[in-house]
This record gives C-alpha cells, structure tokens and sequence, in this order.
C-alpha cells in the first residue's frame, strides 16, 4: 500500500540502477529458489516496510534497534526486511534479535538460537517464566494474551535498555492493527489502534512497528516461501473464542465480499478529521459559532 510518490513501486529497482544500493540478494534470500512472484513478494514488502520508517520517522535518532524474535512468521518476516534493508544501506542501525523465552511446556529452545547463529544476526536468548505467573493470575476461561504481552513487553523494554538500543521494534501488521481498531470500538467504547510508532511511558525508548502497512497474508506468503523454522504459541494459540479471533473473522468476511476494504480502513486511520466526531477534548465546539451576518 503506497501513501505518497516518495517510495513508488520501482523505488528500490531505481535506486539499484543508480547505484544508491547493493545490487543482488541479501545472503539469507540466496538459497530461495527464483521465481518472479516471490521477488515481487519481497520487493512490495521491502517497500511497505520503508513507507512505514519514513512516514513515521523511524530513523530519526536511531542506532541501535532491539527486534523482537517470537518464532512466529511475523516476526521472522520482519527481522529478514530489516536485514536485507541494512544490507542495502537503506537502514544505518544496528540490529540485536532478541526472544524471550517464557517457559512455555514444550517449548523448542534450540530452534531460534541455532536460526539467529545460521544467519549471522547478533542476538540474544532471555529466559523468564511468564507463562507460570499468566497461569496463577489469569482465571480458567479467561483470555491469556493481555497479561502475557505485557509481561513480555515489559522485559523486552528492560533487555533493550541493557543492550543500549534506542528502540523496541515488533511484528505487528496490518491486520493486527485493525484488530486492535476493532476491539477498541466495540468492546473499549474508544477509537484506538496500534501506533506505528510510540514512545513508553518512562519516555527513553521508541516501540516501533515498520511491517504497519503489510498485509498479514503477504506475511504468510513469504515465511511459507522462506521456510522459517515457525514456533507455534501453546499459551494463547490453544484458547478458542477470543476477541480477536472474532475480529479477525470479520474483517476477512468484509475483505470477502468487498476487495480492497481493509486498505481502505487502514488508510482511515491515517486520515482523522476531529471536527466530524464527537470528542470535544480534540475539538473545540463549545466555540464553534457562525460569523455575525453583516
């Protein structure tokens, strides 16, 4: 999804033939079989994810970014863009992969480690069993999820200040920003998403989500094509009915029946205009007069 001229669809093609970047594959794409759909694949989300960093100045300030590693095909997407975008120059900081492992039964320790160290990205392995702690607090039939991210998020923001990075940075995408969208309107009473870009709440680290604009099933598409080594949640992954779920049925019925309404939402929330909405907090209509008439 484009939102201005500034990173047009022949954008990294152009900056090749001009020698602004490298040319060829990043290490990690050399192994994949060449096929024109895939390159167009990679090439759309390598877009997507600059629009991102720039209309949301994501670069401003950074050296050294935390990428948070869950073994998921998100994740896995997002660290292999960053990558091959570092690797072209196109993004001068500093990469650190990091998973924290939760002490989830069964989980498979050896998986990312052993992934991180074939493809030459400097990482970091943190063990805390939140899973334990999720289980005792959260009542039987209750969901997991927002208990579980905010304890990983909170060692995930401790982890980056002891490396010394500027900025946490996720997989979230398009889909799980609508999501979001949706559970807030339906179930919050309140029109909130998840920012592409936000500062936390003690204001010294950046959160960061440069895959905004790309589409979950170009996600999928391209963990499948690269055949990451995908870890599946045992904790949230095994509960049925949650809200999200619900939301993420619906937007995909509306895409079903009309093509193209995501994008056309996602860019809704890019385009707020207060003074046709009903918070005065954000727009003064106590003072909103008519002009005397002469």
């Amino acid at each position: 999804m484009d939102h201005s001229p500034a990173l047009s669809p022949e954008a990294i093609d152009i900056a090749v033939e001009d020698g602004e970047i490298e040319t060829g594959l990043h290490p990690i794409f050399e192994r994949m079989p060449s096929s024109v759909s895939f390159n167009k694949l990679r090439k759309r989300l390598l877009r997507q994810t600059r629009q991102a960093m720039d209309d949301f100045g994501m670069l401003k300030g950074a050296k050294r970014w935390l990428v948070g590693i869950s073994g998921g095909k998100d994740s896995y997407s997002l660290l292999a863009l960053l990558m091959d975008l570092q690797w072209r120059g196109l993004l001068p900081v500093e990469i650190i992969a990091c998973n924290l492992d939760q002490g989830q039964p069964n989980f498979p320790k050896h998986i990312l480690p052993e992934y991180l160290a074939s493809i030459g990205v400097k990482h970091r392995i943190e063990y805390r069993d939140t899973y334990s702690i999720v289980k005792e607090k959260v009542p039987t039939g209750a969901t997991y999820c927002s208990l579980c991210s905010r304890l990983r998020r909170g060692n995930l923001y401790r982890i980056a200040r002891e490396e010394g990075c500027d900025a946490l940075v996720l997989g979230h995408h398009r889909e799980d920003i609508l999501e979001t969208f949706f559970m807030n309107f339906f179930h919050g009473g309140r029109l909130a998403s998840m920012p592409a870009k936000l500062l936390n709440d003690e204001g010294d680290l950046m959160l960061l989500r440069p895959l905004a604009y790309a589409a979950e099933d170009d996600l999928a598409k391209f963990a499948a094509a690269m055949e990451f080594p995908i870890i599946p949640c045992d904790l949230c992954g095994s509960q049925d009915g949650l809200e999200r779920n619900a939301m993420k049925a619906m937007l995909g019925d509306l895409e079903r029946r009309m093509p193209g309404r995501k994008d056309t939402m996602l860019r809704a929330l890019g385009h707020v205009n207060p003074s046709h909405l009903l918070d005065p907090k954000l727009f003064d209509f106590q003072s909103l007069t008519p002009e005397p008439k002469e």
